[in-house]
């Protein structure tokens, strides 16, 4: 799925791109009237429909590319197809995610494995791979991290650990990589069902959550489209966006 456009557009990277949060923020970057180069893994229905949809709107502005990011050497390959493809890179976007129960006590090494590559080594490694490009454009960094880095979920150690030291690369890497770049994360709250489940599953959450009702989709790329528009002079931030459920835990 091979795109070639103006190097003069500004270009986002998004990672697991395909479905969901992550095929909302392609739509909405691309609308901006950006390139978009999207990675993916296992979706390729669903990555090859996005990429056809797009360019229709605007040929040669989508690709979509299948990486393993618990594979090391795919981060510099990424970003090599963003410079290849585009020619620039303005905006990254960690939106990947492994995500299933690992209760303490119980869980696996290999389960530990998937989940601290994809949703902590891949992100850092990635941002590092790009860090030049970005440095060039005075691009931005956004990490979505989860409000279960702060308040652990049940039966989800070492996701909650994983999306802990996310947030925690945030901070770091807003400090190492000024005044070039700015890193953010925005950390989610209940927002989606989760994937096969209908919204009714999510009753009781909702009631927890002060604004009561899921955020969708676009709450999160709101989110995106100010700290990379809008929010000039913030970095190192993790932005909640709950509906209020944090408040409940303090």
């Amino acid at each position: 799925m091979k795109a070639s456009s103006s190097t003069q557009a500004k270009t986002a990277l998004i990672t697991g791109g395909a479905k969901r949060i992550g095929a909302a923020l392609v739509k909405a970057f691309h609308g901006q009237g950006m390139n978009v180069l999207f990675q993916y893994h296992q979706s390729d229905e669903q990555a090859n429909e996005l990429t056809r949809s797009l360019n229709q709107q605007r040929p040669q502005s989508v690709s979509a590319v299948c990486f393993d990011l618990e594979v090391y050497e795919n981060y510099t390959l990424l970003r090599d197809e963003v410079n290849r493809q585009f020619g620039r890179l303005d905006v990254l976007i960690n939106n990947a995610s492994a995500f299933f129960p690992t209760p303490a006590g119980r869980a696996s090494e290999d389960q530990w494995n998937i989940l601290l590559n994809v949703n902590a080594k891949a992100p850092f490694f990635l941002s590092q791979c790009c860090r030049d490009m970005l440095s060039q454009s005075q691009g931005t960094i956004i990490n979505i991290t989860d409000i279960y880095a702060n308040i652990p979920l049940a039966e989800h150690a070492i996701y909650c650990a994983s999306k802990a030291a996310l947030a925690s690369i945030t901070l770091s890497m807003a400090g190492s990589f000024a005044p070039d770049i700015r890193v953010n994360a925005i950390a989610p709250g209940a927002i989606l069902a989760p994937e096969g489940k209908s919204d009714e599953s999510m009753v009781e959450l909702v009631a927890k959550t002060p604004l009561k009702r899921l955020g969708g989709e676009a709450s999160i790329v709101e989110t995106a489209l100010f700290l990379c528009r809008q929010a000039s002079f913030i970095t190192g931030q993790t932005i909640n966006v709950d509906g209020g459920r944090t408040i409940l835990s303090r």
